[in-house]
């Protein structure tokens, strides 16, 4: 409630607490006087009564008009924010188009009743797909605001080229110019050759996504600063490749930091290895509630096959 509506609501509720008192101290039932420290004199007549009675009326619709007033107000705010909410949903996919060769499985689950993560897949030309994930400051509406620009940015952007430091350049001129300069976002754009399992990324300080397959995990570390703090921030290319069998996991710091112990990643690491039914069903439980403060996005990609099986293959042709 606003300071102004707070003063004039407690106003209203001294003024009843006032008549109280009168009425108590002048009625038939009244307190001894060593009770009433302060009070006014006030003519014993019926009149005086009628005032109290009015003076009660008056703070009972000034604190009871400025409930009703707050009240309204609170039920017009959810009512944005579960339109905000079910906006939201549409921006983010719900289901997502089968890619030959992989498997992709994504979780989402905001802090709020809206978050500030963004995460798209998009299909490119030449066979190859961009994998989006973003993590704005902050919660709530603000953040949701602007992690819906950032999809429109991608999206845009995307269609015109397929370089990810073009769109990690592009968007942070975008962020640099046109938000508030508490606001950024760390992302990683990912595109990913479908034939090879080639991967060309831009980390912009994000959680280093994680490559996992036959051999230690590989972790795509940050190429250049988040989004929006200096618009003339360089981004270089990173490179890595998914093996035959191998997996590729895009989250938010969400996911980290909701995973009890000193070494999340090393858990992540565990999760990713074993029945590739159940790794989404592993990543999950990780989360626990007594630690989970902000927005948790995930996004798994499994390529198809397995190392020994592709240079079977490979020695048959």
């Amino acid at each position: 409630m606003p300071k102004s509506k707070r003063f004039i609501t407690r106003a209203g509720f001294a003024l009843q607490a006032y008549t109280i008192y009168m009425i108590l101290m002048w009625g038939p039932f009244r307190l001894p006087k060593f009770l009433y420290p302060y009070y006014l004199v006030l003519p014993q007549a019926p009149f005086s009564y009628v005032l109290m009675l009015l003076l009660y009326y008056a703070g009972y619709c000034v604190m009871n008009g400025m409930l009703t007033s707050e009240f309204v107000r609170k039920t017009q705010l959810e009512s944005d924010q579960i339109a905000a909410q079910q906006i939201q949903q549409t921006l983010q996919p719900e289901t997502l188009d089968p890619i030959s060769g992989y498997e992709v499985e994504t979780f989402y689950q905001p802090f709020r009743d809206v978050g500030g993560d963004y995460f798209d897949v998009i299909d490119l030309p030449g066979g190859r797909t961009l994998f989006a994930v973003a993590d704005v400051s902050g919660k709530g509406m603000p953040a949701a605001l602007l992690a819906a620009n950032i999809q429109a940015l991608v999206r845009s952007i995307a269609s015109v080229t397929q370089d990810p430091v073009a769109l990690a350049v592009q968007i942070n001129e975008h962020l640099g110019r046109y938000t508030p300069s508490d606001r950024f976002a760390t992302a990683v754009f990912v595109v990913l050759d479908r034939a090879s399992g080639e991967l060309a990324y831009v980390n912009a300080g994000h959680n280093a996504p994680i490559v996992s397959g036959p051999g230690p995990a590989v972790f795509l570390r940050a190429t250049g600063m988040p989004l929006g703090l200096l618009s003339d921030a360089r981004y270089e290319l990173g490179t890595a490749i998914i093996p035959p069998g191998g997996v590729l996991l895009l989250f938010t710091d969400g996911l980290t930091d909701a995973i009890p112990g000193d070494a999340p990643e090393a858990r992540l690491c565990e999760a990713l290895v074993g029945d590739s039914a159940k790794t989404m069903l592993q990543l999950r439980a990780l989360v626990n509630p007594k630690f989970n403060e902000d927005d948790v996005t995930l996004l798994l990609v499994r390529r198809g096959g397995s190392a020994a099986s592709s240079a079977i293959d490979t020695a048959a042709k």
